[in-house]
Parts: structure tokens; sequence; C-alpha cells
């Protein structure tokens, strides 16, 4: 049985008190389906130097290659502050990018070279967003980091399904409704570092913090740590 049945029937089935106390259990909290516009009902608002999703390398759709992350804003009340995420694909790895004084394109052009410059050349292999117009400036961060930038299709967040994931569990950490602006880039940091510190499935229950740790080893100090 797939998610999406199990959330229809919860918020289908659901009448009275028993519909309030099954949302409260619900991460999200929402008492209703939160309706999508249709893809082709949107337009992209890049033209001209954009790069799209399928024009990705093959080798980024599998996570075997590390390097390719997935990135978006998690927004704040009345739209007035954000906080930028960024995904490993292959380790599940997150930064928290601190944007204190607004997230308009030239505010999250800064905010995303600084720390992707804090990367090693060989993790910088691409980045996938939405479109939106927090990333009109995304060819001064290709220019200046020296990584691929390409954007989702209209109305597919699922194509960043690893940064849709992380963005949800952020929201224990910053609930919707509040000013994001009061958290300091210390508390990003340590927000990031327990995400990063959780062991995962996926990952053999290794923790995102290990498996980057991993890649960022030179080759002679991997074999001689596998030898121990």
């Amino acid at each position: 049985m797939s998610a999406e049945t199990i959330y229809q029937a919860i918020y289908v089935q659901g009448r009275g008190e028993l519909r309030r106390e099954l949302a409260r259990c619900l991460r999200t909290g929402r008492a209703v389906r939160k309706p999508q516009r249709r893809g082709d009902a949107r337009r992209p608002r890049f033209f001209d130097d954009a790069l799209l999703i399928s024009q990705r390398p093959a080798e980024a759709e599998d996570r075997a290659v590390p390097g390719h992350w997935e990135g978006d804003l998690v927004i704040g009340k009345n739209n007035g502050s954000a906080i930028g995420t960024l995904v490993e694909r292959s380790t599940r790895y997150v930064m928290l990018v601190h944007l204190p004084d607004g997230y308009k394109a030239e505010q999250a052009r800064d905010g995303l070279i600084a720390i992707i410059k804090t990367l090693p050349l060989h993790l910088r292999r691409s980045l996938i967003w939405d479109e939106g117009a927090e990333m009109a400036k995304h060819a001064d961060i290709k220019l200046a980091t020296d990584m691929a930038i390409y954007f989702c299709d209209p109305a597919s967040p699922w194509q960043r399904g690893s940064n849709e994931n992380t963005n949800g569990l952020l929201r224990q950490y910053f609930p919707k409704g509040t000013d994001l602006t009061q958290h300091s880039k210390k508390d990003l940091l340590a927000v990031a570092a327990e995400l990063n510190g959780r062991p995962r499935k996926t990952l053999g229950w290794a923790t995102p913090a290990e498996r980057l740790n991993e890649l960022l080893l030179p080759a002679s100090d991997i074999a001689v740590a596998t030898t121990h």
C-alpha cells in the first residue's frame, strides 16, 4: 500500500474529532491535502542559459557518483525569511545556508557560493533546484563554484526527492509560520549536525556524516582504515 493511499484514507474518511486527532499525528499537521497546480499551467522562469534536469548526466540519477546535490528553500512566516537547504544525493549529507538578510537572487547567490566553496572540487558536480526567483543569478553561482546547475520540471518536487524529505524533517526544527531570521548560523550548523548524525537504513545504518567523511579521506587513508 502506497503512502498516498494511506493519506487519502485519513483525509477522506476522517470526520469530526477523529479527523482532528489524525491530523495532529501527521508530521505536516495539515488537515487537508495541499492541491498541486498542474505542470502545464506553469511556465519556466529561465529561458536562455538554464539547464533542465533532462540534461543532467546519467551518473547523478543512480546516486553511485558523489557530488550531485539537491537544493531548495525552507520559507518562514509571511514569506519574509528563508533558510537554504542542500542535500548530497549519494550520502544524504545536509548543509544549511544562512540567509539572515533575505532570499532574493543576490542574497541566495552569495549564500550558496559561500557554502559550496567549502566543498572540495570533486564534490561539486551538480546542483538541482526549482525554478524559483531566488535562482535568477544561477549563472553567477556556476561561474564562482564551477558547479553545474540544473532546474526541475515545473511542479515536479519528486525530482528533488531527498531534498523534499529533508525539508520535511527540518520543519520539526523550523516550524511553519515562524520567523527564520531568529536562527543564527551556529543554530543551523547544530541542526545540520544532528541530521547528519542520524543512522540511515538506506546507507546501511551508517550516518551521512560518516559517508561524507569517507569521501573526504585521501585514498591511502581509506585503505588503511579498511584493514583495521
